[in-house]
């Protein structure tokens, strides 16, 4: 009972200290002192008048959404004499592996910048500033010659990465508990089983209505559908980030998603949000960095080629930019087992007090990174406003998807689970797949990694983030990925090699999401 009391004690107080350096914390101050020129606020009664008026006012429950957006993103607290890196990642081999996967990406960024004579940043000159500014808006349009650039990686380099990852403690074959395990991913960690699993995923339940559901046994869809936007319409009007993350459990109507996601990632456009994106702007403008032409080869490569996403491809380079240069996502660096690059001043190569991070964001994009922002460009077209609600997906789910953890959302987790999952309950088609070298993994890592943008139709694309939001976990990746491999089992079941296998799963576009997760946990499992 102590303990408990005590770790709400530290929580309580490490989210008043967050707080504290908040827009909110200023605006709360200004309310409660205009609040003292009120006829109603009584000097006897101070603290419960005020009280009284933030709650009337709407106030209390902005600092009610910012609490719990505090307690989604950050890990819970541990002794306060806990080292900083065992928040990062609790594992030693994990740090170890992901500091060496780190040291690969500089030493791949460092050769480009020596092979190709160009510096990791600099000023522009002013000809070139407003060059770039008169072509804001039409970045697209620009044809640079990129052919020289290539990515600092992609996700099969990092799948091989994770494939070779292996817990000393086990070197040796000692672990009788996991030996069983046939997968790819040969460490041991504990992930859900498909009870766990509907458990975490209750709503997703046959009997309980879903938007992306044709048809249901229960209620007819455009009854339940009507109801349910009256619903989601109702919890807009309240305000409350807790009652939007428990409604799109069961899916957002299109027409209401926009405003939901950015309630639950507690993103409201004030004016100093709009300022900020125009400082980055300003930055952009002003310095041109190495990875800006990582920025546009990769979109060039991928959103470019899509067709869903490429009529994005400005909205894309604008918001990739400004990311780059915001500073504020090197905050989530506290609770990611990655540590942001860092570069030193010419000349001044290892003093200490001469050290910046690179890129300012600390984020290096890899292959496919701007896949990441292309199916929010549907949800949204104010810049500033895509923009946060990109970097608030990031830094609460997207980071974990390229970074070496023991997480249960990180993408080592992600691919045990996938595997553990197939072999387990679909094992005729994991073993025939093995055995033609065929690996379920190296063909589902690539979706995963993605969250799946770029390879779903979009419409279901959205439907499954709903899902990882209303969750707020990744875990539902994996377990759609087994759902496709158990959708497509009888074809895969007649195919010969890794090739053929990929061609049969070759195009996700005609799926439907929702039925293919529900099937998968709560029909054919057992």
């Amino acid at each position: 009972m102590w303990q408990e009391e005590s770790d709400l004690s530290l929580s309580i107080a490490q989210i008043v200290q967050k707080l504290k350096g908040s827009s909110l914390y200023a605006q709360l101050e200004r309310q409660a002192w205009a609040s003292l020129q009120r006829t109603d606020i009584k000097l006897e009664s101070l603290k419960e008048d005020i009280k009284r008026f933030f709650k009337t006012s709407g106030w209390e429950k902005k600092l009610q959404n910012a609490v719990y957006s505090e307690l989604s993103v950050f890990p819970l607290p541990s002794h306060p004499a806990v080292p900083p890196e065992h928040l990062k990642e609790p594992l030693v081999y994990m740090r170890k592996a992901q500091g060496s996967w780190e040291k690969r990406i500089l030493k791949s960024l460092n050769s480009m910048c020596t092979e190709l004579s160009i510096p990791l940043a600099r000023k522009r000159p002013v000809g070139e500033q407003k060059e770039l500014l008169n072509k804001w808006n039409e970045m697209g349009t620009d044809e640079p010659d990129l052919s020289h650039f290539r990515p600092v990686y992609a996700p099969k380099d990092f799948l091989e990465v994770l494939i070779n990852l292996r817990n000393p403690n086990y070197e040796n074959g000692d672990s009788p508990s996991f030996r069983t395990h046939l997968g790819l991913i040969q460490i041991p960690l504990k992930v859900k089983d498909i009870p766990e699993l509907k458990e975490l995923f209750v709503e997703l339940g046959l009997t309980t209505g879903q938007l992306g559901i044709d048809d249901s046994t229960q209620v007819p869809p455009e009854l339940f559908e009507n109801e349910h936007v009256r619903i989601g319409q109702k919890v807009l009007a309240e305000q409350d980030s807790a009652a939007a993350q428990q409604y799109v459990r069961q899916g957002s109507p299109t027409a209401l998603r926009a405003e939901l996601w950015a309630l639950i990632l507690n993103i409201s456009s004030q004016p100093e949000d709009i300022l900020y994106y125009e400082q980055l702007k300003t930055n952009v403008i002003q310095h041109d960095l190495l990875v800006d032409s990582l920025i546009y080869k990769d979109v060039k490569l991928t959103a470019s080629n899509d067709d869903y996403y490429f009529v994005f491809e400005d909205y894309l380079y604008q918001v990739l930019l400004c990311f780059s240069r915001d500073t504020s996502v090197l905050g989530h660096f506290a609770y990611n087992s990655a540590s942001p690059p860092r570069s030193y001043i010419r000349g001044k190569l290892g003093i200490e007090e001469y050290a910046v991070f690179y890129p300012p964001n600390g984020v290096i994009p890899f292959h496919g990174f701007s896949m990441y922002v292309a199916p929010l460009c549907f949800l949204y077209n104010e810049p500033s406003k895509l923009y946060q609600i990109f970097r608030e997906m990031y830094v609460r789910f997207f980071f974990r998807l390229h970074s070496i953890s023991s997480h249960p959302s990180g993408i080592v987790s992600l691919c045990l689970l996938f595997e553990t999952l197939l072999q387990t309950y679909l094992p005729q088609l994991f073993y025939h797949l093995r055995e033609i070298g065929a690996q379920p993994l190296r063909i589902s890592f690539k979706w995963m990694v993605r969250a799946f943008s770029g390879y779903l139709a979009t419409d279901q694309l959205l439907l499954l983030w709903d899902r990882i939001l209303g969750y707020n976990s990744l875990e539902i990746l994996a377990v759609l990925a087994a759902a496709v491999f158990a959708f497509r089992a009888v074809n895969l079941m007649e195919v010969t090699s890794l090739a053929a296998a990929e061609a049969v799963l070759a195009d996700l576009s005609t799926l439907k999401v929702m039925p293919l997760l529900q099937i998968f946990l709560f029909a054919t499992v057992t």
